[in-house]
């Protein structure tokens, strides 16, 4: 595969070209859409750090399509280490979501990614913080889940959603949602306090979801079976 930066007017595009079709449906999965040439993203040339951004983009964009199709495992411990190692000076309001938040426990689950939750601001400033490692500029995603969305490879996927709209609970309370983010439970991990959901809620999203296997292993875990 081979990364192309490609620039039309008002728009720039990240393309993936030359990709074997195995990893058709990792790059899909990915939220990259068919081109000629690939597949692409596109994002506002007057973007800031774009030319950065796509230098990281070019250097980690085959590592993670590999881990995204299960070619090669996600350590995603590390990059949470990194991540807190970052922001451990920095005044960041934050939760983690997602198997990530099962794996902190304990739980016997490997996340495929990291998944924050956020506010606006701190959207914005994890993209400051991590400008060395975006593999997409931090942008407006109104009409979505969130106001906002970022994403970063630091030793695996880690992404983050700025302002999740209140609607996300309005049938089903999530795991991500404003519901999950008013009675968070701190977990402590490698000496570090991570706030998390409650694990009853993971349960019954996780169910929700039909993931039968993991279900299994949370009710396993709240039974004091590791």
């Amino acid at each position: 595969m081979k990364t192309i930066c490609k620039t039309e007017r008002e728009t720039t595009s990240f393309i993936i070209s030359d990709l074997e079709s195995v990893y058709h449906d990792a790059v899909c999965d990915l939220y990259y859409s068919p081109i000629e040439e690939g597949f692409a993203k596109s994002y506002s040339s007057d973007t800031p750090h774009l030319d950065r951004i796509y230098q990281n983009f070019e250097q980690y964009a085959e590592e993670m399509i590999l881990q995204m199709a299960n070619v090669h495992s996600v350590p995603w411990d590390k990059s949470l280490l990194a991540f807190l190692q970052i922001i451990e000076n920095e005044e960041i309001k934050w939760w983690l979501a997602g198997s990530a938040a099962l794996a902190v426990r304990g739980v016997d689950v490997i996340p495929r990614d990291l998944d924050l939750i956020v506010d606006r601001a701190n959207a914005i400033k994890l993209g400051e913080l991590l400008l060395d490692y975006l593999v997409e500029p931090v942008f407006p995603s109104h009409g979505w889940i969130a106001d906002w969305f970022g994403r970063a490879f630091l030793y695996a996927r880690l992404e983050w959603v700025g302002d999740v709209s209140d609607s996300v609970d309005s049938t089903d309370v999530t795991d991500f949602g404003p519901i999950a983010g008013s009675h968070l439970e701190v977990i402590n991990w490698h000496d570090k306090k991570i706030q998390v959901p409650p694990l009853e809620l993971q349960l019954k999203v996780t169910e929700r979801r039909r993931l039968t296997e993991r279900a299994e292993k949370i009710r396993r875990f709240m039974n004091g079976k590791k």
